[in-house]
């Protein structure tokens, strides 16, 4: 497999966890809006970590192939932060024990959050919507 091939495989894998990632997501956001006992199930409490893993590993090879760092590119740097916010609204938004409006709202805010960086990654820009 030629380097070219390879970058074009993992980023097709990113694409792929990113796209699980996100549906899974949103998924397990409707079903704690519904009050529904399957987030309580062994599928849908492993999964979402095992996709996780493998999205962060691509990532993490894409910007080493690409040679790109966060924190000199401002679009990836625009990502990580993003990817902060997502990771901290998800939380919120889906460990139990919280207000169901707060965590509404954290759900509303990470779906925001990965919006934002899907629209950064497919333009390359900090500011996808100037």
């Amino acid at each position: 497999m030629s380097a070219a091939e390879a970058y074009l495989a993992v980023r097709a894998l990113h694409v792929g966890c990113a796209v699980l990632s996100i549906a899974g997501f949103a998924a397990r956001g409707a079903l704690m809006l519904a009050d529904s006992p399957l987030l309580r199930t062994r599928l849908l409490r492993v999964a979402p970590h095992v996709v996780d893993t493998v999205l962060l590993a691509s990532a993490l090879w894409l910007v080493w192939y690409l040679g790109q760092s966060p924190f000199v590119h401002a679009w990836l740097t625009a990502k990580v932060l993003a990817l902060a916010a997502y990771i901290a609204l998800g939380v919120l938004a889906l460990r139990p024990g919280r207000r169901k409006a707060l965590r509404a709202a954290a759900f509303c805010g990470a779906l925001a959050s990965v919006g934002y960086i899907v629209a950064v990654a497919l333009t390359r820009d900090a500011t996808p919507w100037s």
